[in-house]
Formats: structure tokens, C-alpha cells, sequence
């Protein structure tokens, strides 16, 4: 079992930035997929974006140009700097790990809030 710790959430007004951390409890390089996931309120849990143990990048449409994922290996953690943010970009975002078996782990998850 992974366990995941997100964080770096907040408020920011629109156009702001943010990056978010998400910190395994094991190492991450072998993980098949990492990636983070965002659920508005009233609405179902979507893909934002994926890092593969290749280093293979999927970003949703919504996103694309302004978050990147990325991971330090040596710190176990994968990031998604988040720029030019919109009102509804606003949602808790929650961190997933997917191993080769299939087997997958969420984090918590960490508010992301945009407002003027």
C-alpha cells in the first residue's frame, strides 16, 4: 500500500499560481502511474493530470498550458504547478498511485480555492 499526502492548497485570486505536493510513503520511481485528480462540488471526480514511471505526461483539455506535473524521485513526491487560475479551477485536488498491479491509493486530498 502507498499512503499519499497532499498539500499546498489555498486561495489565490484569478490568475494566480499555485503548486501542490504530493508526498509517498515509499519510492515512487517503480509506481507505475502517479497522477491528481480534482472534485468540484456537485460534480464527479476528474482527471487533471498523469506522470507515468516512464515519464510519460497526459494533461485533461481544461488544463493544458498552464499545470505541470512533474516528481522528484529522490523526495518521493510528485508536483502540479498550477498557473493562470480560473474560478473553476476551484475544487479539492487528491493525488492517486496506480502500481503495476493495478492496485491504486488516494491521498486526502487538499483544497484549491479561486476567487477574487
Amino acid at each position: 500500500q502507498v499512503q499519499l499526502a497532499e498539500s499546498g492548497g489555498g486561495l489565490v485570486q484569478p490568475g494566480g499560481s499555485l503548486r501542490l505536493s504530493c508526498a509517498a510513503s515509499r519510492s515512487i520511481s517503480a509506481i507505475y502511474v502517479m497522477g491528481w485528480y480534482r472534485q468540484a462540488p456537485g460534480k464527479q471526480r476528474e482527471l487533471v493530470a498523469t506522470i507515468t514511471s516512464g515519464g510519460g505526461l497526459h494533461y485533461a483539455e481544461s488544463v493544458k498550458g498552464r499545470f505541470t506535473i512533474s516528481r522528484d524521485n529522490a523526495k518521493n513526491t510528485v508536483y502540479l504547478q498550477m498557473n493562470g487560475l480560473k474560478t473553476e479551477d476551484t475544487a479539492i485536488y487528491y493525488c492517486r498511485s496506480t502500481l503495476a498491479t493495478m492496485e491504486t491509493n488516494w491521498g486526502q486530498g487538499t483544497q484549491v480555492t479561486v476567487s477574487s
